[in-house]
């Protein structure tokens, strides 16, 4: 008796197992959302900005239906797009990712890019994913200069170790970004120094949000930090979180809204795709994000309030 209720316990198991597993590689991946953000940090007195961001990507030709959610996404009318880089996922991803992104790149935007825009995804050992944040395997390049091409010929800013300043809604926007800090890329000293004093919104733009970066965005008075790169962890655990970040961002940072340090709010994508060669996500679902960005209280921002309101699953059908 006592075996055939170790039998049956260990098939519970091995099915319940079966079917988190193919819940994590065939449903989650696919149940797109969008999340809606509130965050204080306009100057006082500005008018509320929407600003989608976007992160990782990760597209394949044959993402049909990656493709038609995204198409869908500029029924959310937002006055800025961010995109913080892994678009590709094949040589050949350009046009999908291009055609996807429809009328969204009719809105005025800026960008940079992450190591899946620049090298494609190569099988790597789950192990070191999970036990060194550092370890890189490179697949070969990808067309990057065409996917950079296609974004600046239909207006959208390349942030690229650049400072730029743009108008949008009425509001005086001061843009700066790095290149990918998970290759090692960044050159801060390249766009250093505190952004325009009369801008309604400091805004820093990097793909990995490594703390040397973001340190040096908040030691140059940058209002909002935007990232992508953690996939918001991928794989979560109920009531823990994210088991990894892919950086040094500790795990409590690796979705969502929070601070950085006293002056600087930061906003992580959970992210669109994941690589082909680890397709999983568990309690933690692709999204973009339409942050509303409203005035920061008069006489500074009160940062226990960053995040005045999340809503996690408003889903576009």
């Amino acid at each position: 008796m006592a075996a055939n209720a170790l039998k049956n316990s260990l098939t519970a198991a091995a099915g319940s197992a079966a079917l988190a597993i193919g819940y994590a590689a065939v449903i989650e991946p696919n149940a797109f959302v969008v999340r809606e953000v509130t965050m204080p940090v306009l100057t006082p007195g500005s008018t509320p900005l929407r600003v989608l961001h976007l992160s990782d990507i990760h597209m394949r030709p044959t993402q049909r239906h990656k493709q038609a959610w995204l198409r869908e996404l500029a029924r959310w009318e937002p006055d800025l797009v961010v995109n913080t880089g892994d678009n590709l996922s094949h040589p050949r991803a350009v046009p999908s990712v291009v055609q996807s992104l429809g009328d969204l790149l009719s809105v005025p935007g800026v960008f940079v890019f992450g190591s899946n825009d620049y090298f494609a995804p190569k099988l790597k050992n789950p192990a070191k994913y999970l036990t060194d944040r550092d370890h890189r395997a490179h697949g070969k390049p990808l067309p990057w200069q065409d996917l950079r091409a296609a974004f600046t010929e239909r207006g959208w800013l390349d942030l690229t170790h650049n400072r730029r300043e743009l108008e949008v809604a009425g509001l005086t926007i001061a843009a700066a970004g790095v290149d990918d800090a998970h290759l090692g890329r960044d050159r801060y000293d390249t766009i250093a120094g505190a952004p325009s004093p009369i801008a309604n919104l400091s805004l820093g733009v990097t793909h990995a949000p490594y703390t040397r970066v973001l340190d040096r965005f908040a030691a140059d008075g940058y209002q909002l930090v935007m990232a992508g790169h953690t996939h918001g962890g991928q794989l979560c655990l109920p009531f823990y979180g994210a088991l990894v970040t892919n950086c040094d961002l500790d795990r409590s940072r690796a979705k969502g809204a929070s601070n950085w340090g006293a002056e600087t709010a930061l906003h992580v994508s959970a992210g669109i795709g994941a690589s082909p060669f680890a397709p999983l996500r568990f309690c933690c679902r692709p999204e973009a994000t339409l942050l509303t960005l409203v005035a920061a209280p008069t006489g500074g921002r009160d940062h226990s309030r960053t995040v005045l309101r999340s809503t996690p699953t408003a889903s576009v059908h």
